[in-house]
C-alpha cells in the first residue's frame, strides 16, 4: 500500500505520520475513547513501542483477522509489514471487559483472536476485508456490544475518580458504594487489572501526554510533581517499570519522526499485534 492517507480516515485524524485517531459516534463514547487506524508504507517494516494506556481495542489487521488487544502492563515492541493497513476500536479503561463479556484481566497483556473469544463477531472480521469495510464494521460490532452489554456506573466511577493520583482507594470505593473487596473485582473485571494499578498506568498516560505536549523536553523534576509523582525518582523507577525507558530516554523517543525501522513516536495507546 501507499504512503497517501486513506479516505476513509478523516483528513484532520492524523497525529502522527501512518496514524490517526478520531471519535466514534456519538452513541459510542460513553464506551469508546476513539477509533485508529495505521498506515504502514510499502517499502520498510516499521517498528512500534506500545506503551501501557489503561485501555482495550478491538482490531483488525489486514492480513490477519479480528483480535482482542488487552491492557499492558509493560511495553510491548512490536513489528507491523509494509504494506498493511491496521483499524480499531479503543474502549475506555472501566468499559472493556463489559463490552467484550469477559472479565478484561483473562486477556491482561495479550494479544488474543477474536475468533477465541468471540466468534460470531470474527466471521465478519476476516482478513481480506478492505481497510475501509473492516473499519465500518469494526464499529457496527461495537456497537452491538455495547447495546447488550449495559455499563458498570460504579466501575465508570472509580476510573474516574482514579485519574487523581492522590486518590485512595479505600476511599473511592466508599463513594461508588462498593466494598473495597467489591471494588477490586469488578475493576479486574472491567478495566483488566486492580485499582491500584490503573491508577498508576493512569498516571504513566498523563506524564506521557504531557512529553508529547512539550515543544522541547521538559524539567523532569517539575513534569514528576505536574503528572502525580512524589519525586523525579518515583518518575523514574516507574517510567523504567511501565515503559523499559529512563524519562530522559522516553522523552527522545516520543520526539523521534515515525517512519523506517525506528521506534514511533505515536499516541501512548496505539496497540498492534505481536509479530
Amino acid at each position: 500500500m501507499a504512503a497517501r492517507e486513506p479516505d476513509w480516515v478523516p483528513g484532520d485524524a492524523w497525529l502522527a505520520p501512518g496514524y490517526a485517531e478520531w471519535a466514534p459516534p456519538a452513541a459510542l463514547r460513553g464506551a469508546v475513547a476513539c477509533l485508529w487506524a495505521s498506515v504502514v508504507p510499502d517499502g520498510a517494516d516499521r517498528t512500534t513501542l506500545v506503551l501501557p494506556d489503561a485501555c482495550s481495542d478491538l482490531v483488525w489487521e489486514q492480513g490477519i483477522g479480528g483480535y482482542v488487544a488487552g491492557p499492558d502492563t509493560g511495553p510491548v515492541r512490536t513489528v507491523t509489514k509494509a504494506g498493511t493497513v491496521i483499524v480499531g476500536v479503543r474502549f475506555r479503561p472501566s468499559a472493556g471487559g463489559t463490552v467484550l463479556g469477559l472479565p478484561l484481566s483473562e486477556v491482561r497483556d495479550q494479544r488474543v483472536a477474536l475468533a477465541a473469544l468471540l466468534p460470531a463477531a470474527a466471521r465478519r472480521l476476516p482478513a481480506g476485508l478492505s481497510p475501509a469495510e473492516a473499519a465500518a464494521r469494526a464499529v457496527d460490532i461495537a456497537g452491538l456490544l455495547i447495546a447488550e452489554a449495559g455499563p458498570d456506573h460504579a466501575v465508570s466511577q472509580a476510573a474516574a475518580l482514579l485519574r487523581d493520583p492522590a486518590a485512595r482507594t479505600e476511599d473511592i470505593a466508599g463513594q461508588v458504594g462498593l466494598s473495597e473487596r467489591q471494588l477490586r473485582r469488578r475493576v479486574h473485571a472491567a478495566a483488566g487489572y486492580g485499582p491500584k494499578t490503573l491508577q498508576r498506568v493512569l498516571r504513566f498516560r498523563r506524564f506521557v501526554r504531557m512529553l508529547d505536549a512539550a515543544g522541547e523536553p521538559p524539567d523532569l523534576a517539575s513534569a514528576a510533581v505536574q503528572a502525580g509523582y512524589a519525586d523525579q525518582a518515583h518518575l523514574t523507577r516507574e517510567c523504567s517499570a511501565l515503559s523499559g525507558l529512563t524519562p530522559a530516554a522516553l522523552a527522545r523517543v516520543r520526539a523521534q519522526p515515525s517512519g523506517g525501522s525506528a521506534i514511533m513516536a505515536v499516541p501512548i495507546s496505539r496497540k498492534p499485534s505481536r509479530a
